[in-house]
């Protein structure tokens, strides 16, 4: 059985969702480490200071709330009936790019906005 754009772009949600949510508790868990810890974590020499830790998480949930802000918009063009239409110039986007990038909103050959 096939799937659908739309339920592919719900799984892809769901999977970010999901990231998210764990983002937060890895997040939740580095602040806590900080406020237990009275040790200088910025001269540590067995590895990575507390800030580095904190500062990587929060750029994974960045990322990862970026994704979900994708694939909202791709939903929003499955309903609106534009999806899989480059934005730029108007044609198709490759099935295949879509495989890739299910929330891809130009084709290879067009810049990405």
């Amino acid at each position: 059985m096939t799937t659908g754009p739309r339920e592919t772009l719900l799984r892809a949600r769901e999977d970010a969702v999901a990231q998210i949510a764990a983002l937060h508790r890895d997040l939740d868990g580095v602040i806590d480490a900080s406020r237990s810890s009275n040790a200088d974590d910025e001269h540590d020499p067995e590895g990575a200071t507390i800030a580095f830790e904190r500062a990587q998480v929060a750029a994974l949930l960045d990322a990862a709330r970026r994704r979900l802000a994708e694939l909202d918009a791709a939903l929003q063009r499955v309903a609106a009936g534009t999806f899989g239409r480059c934005e730029v110039c108007g044609r198709e986007i490759p099935a295949e790019r879509l495989e890739v990038r299910p929330a891809a909103r130009t084709c290879v050959g067009c810049p990405s906005h």
